[in-house]
């Protein structure tokens, strides 16, 4: 079948088409040049609408262990946002924590195609693989989270060799069939559980003596010298702590050039400037990474009203119970090689902090250059829902609308941010970059995020609205592998996306180290703790696709 998409205007970032009309066509699933003298089957007329590749969300909280706790917990939140059953949807439910299926579904009424789970512990994988196969229409992927691991931290307290160290990496990659590697908190998960209640990014652990800048440079070399497209994803020591900037600024000049991604950066940008001691780095932190093309980063951004907070981080998630609405929180140990901290919170535009946070995302947002290294997420659902980006796209592309917001906050907070003194406003163009182009480059996806020939014919087609917020909100269509799955932002068909991996190669002598060290220590055997393929892609639901390992941005 041959489908025309006819006439619209489109914008490719990847291939540089910045509003020009063109003509899309779609055979099996995938974008193809035009046919000489081939039938068009369906045809649809595109003229005035704003065509896109599908959206990328590449780090959204929506799987594993510690997500299940959040929707276990707010059992009010479920009741809040019911879907109901239809010809095409199941029922489901949920807003700050949604089910797998009222997941997908949401997603997709927005335009997006893509979503990947930042958190993946590896003994944890398999589940949340099966949580994310259980989300429709999505395709996924995960970073699996190694740094407080008692494996690693025993080889670098060993004295082990960076190959060694490679080898490792590369077969947690294999073994729980994930794309990137994700650090939390360096070393300081496990440093929690010998009652530290702080590791700066210097300080020594107390068992096992290596520091978050060793674990950060030996992760940060693996991921290069493996070749794994998606830099290391950190989240880096004191997150939510005033005066971080500081260390974040030594993790970015520490980290010698090597590829790094900061993720929710929002949240490492705190000065202690001001009566409240609380203050925006936003202006020295957009500087670090206008100065530094090795560093990209995602905002984190804040948006007002309830959530949860869901984190692997139990150290900090454990000093901010105190903050809980409503007081109600988790904070547990998985198999002594990570932790979780599953803490609601509600953020209020009329408390000091709060207020500033929001202001902070936004200066990042605007200050630093380069829309292709920064990257548009609420830290779902830690900032915000996923489903407040429509919103958050209109602060960042309407500045009058945006300093009507600024203009309702803390007056404190007002007076602590430079805001509304900032002039710019996001084009369609840049949008489309950091919310397809960049974010299929940066997660290593060749054939994702653009729409030349070849291309998965992932595509969503906006009505043009002076109203940003009302624009993303609902796509007139959106194809997942070329067919229409929402019109006119209801979901109209279910199809299953696939599951994204890369397979470096490593030594497999690994596996014998790795069999011992189950036996001893493990709660599972080793051949339990590798996941296959085949279990991901049971019951007719998606697929594997394998990605080259080629590498991302150099050194």
């Amino acid at each position: 079948m041959l489908i025309k998409l006819t006439g619209g205007t489109v914008y490719d970032p990847a291939h540089r088409v910045n509003g020009r009309v063109h003509n899309l066509y779609i055979q099996d699933g995938r974008i193809v040049d035009p046919p000489a003298g081939a039938h068009v089957d369906i045809e649809y007329d595109l003229h005035g609408m704003v065509v896109m590749a599908g959206a990328i969300d590449m780090h959204t909280h929506i799987g594993g262990g510690k997500v299940n706790i959040a929707r276990t917990m707010l059992p009010e939140d479920h009741r809040a946002d019911p879907v109901t059953h239809t010809e095409h949807l199941r029922s489901g439910c949920g807003h700050a924590a949604p089910s797998t299926l009222t997941t997908g579904y949401r997603y997709a009424e927005m335009g997006f195609t893509a979503a990947f789970e930042p958190a993946v512990l590896p003994v944890n994988a398999r589940q949340a693989h099966m949580e994310m196969g259980d989300i429709p229409i999505l395709d996924k992927g995960g970073y699996v989270m190694l740094g407080s691991d008692d494996f690693l931290l025993r080889m670098m307290h060993d004295g082990a060799d960076q190959k060694a160290i490679n080898d490792y990496v590369a077969w947690t990659l294999n073994a729980s069939q994930c794309i990137g590697i994700k650090v939390v908190n360096p070393g300081g998960i496990s440093a929690f559980k010998f009652n530290q209640r702080a590791l700066d990014l210097d300080e020594e652990h107390t068992y096992y003596g290596v520091t978050p800048r060793q674990v950060l440079k030996v992760l940060a070399t693996a991921v290069n010298e493996l070749a794994v497209p998606h830099p290391l994803h950190v989240h880096g020591c004191n997150l939510g702590v005033p005066g971080n900037m500081e260390t974040t600024l030594k993790t970015i000049g520490g980290i010698e050039g090597l590829p790094i991604h900061l993720t929710h950066i929002q949240f490492h940008s705190y000065g202690t400037e001001g009566d409240f001691k609380f203050s925006s780095g936003a202006a020295q932190i957009a500087e670090a990474i206008n100065a530094n093309r090795n560093v990209t980063v995602d905002v984190g951004q804040i948006l007002f009203g309830q959530t949860v907070t869901a984190s692997g981080d139990n150290m900090r998630q454990h000093a901010n119970a105190g903050h809980a609405h409503p007081h109600k929180w988790v904070c547990m140990d998985i198999e002594c090689d990570a932790g979780c901290g599953v803490v609601p919170f509600r953020y209020r535009d009329k408390n000091f902090v709060n207020a500033l946070q929001w202001a902070i995302g936004l200066e990042i947002f605007l200050l630093v250059e380069d829309p292709w290294r920064v990257f548009l997420t609420t830290d779902h659902p830690n900032g915000a829902p996923f489903t407040s980006y429509p919103h958050l796209i209109r602060l960042l592309m309407d500045r009058s609308f945006r300093n009507e917001q600024l203009s309702r906050l803390h007056p404190e907070a007002q007076k602590m941010t430079t805001l509304a003194s900032i002039e710019r406003e996001y084009s369609l163009y840049e949008i489309a970059i950091m919310t397809r182009a960049a974010a299929a480059e940066l997660v290593g996806l060749s054939d994702r995020g653009h729409l030349g020939a070849g291309a998965a014919a992932d595509i969503t087609v906006y009505v043009p609205d002076d109203d940003r917020e009302k624009m993303f909100s609902r796509p007139r269509y959106v194809f997942k592998d070329g067919q229409l799955v929402v019109r006119d932002g209801q979901v109209v068909n279910v199809v299953w996306g696939t599951t994204h991996v890369v397979k470096p190669e490593y030594d497999p002598a690994i596996e014998k180290q790795l069999a011992s060290y189950f036996d001893r220590y493990q709660t599972m055997k080793l051949d339990n703790f590798i996941i296959q393929a085949d279990e991901i892609s049971e019951d007719g639901r998606g697929s594997v696709t394998i990605h080259p390992c080629w590498g991302g941005r150099g050194v």
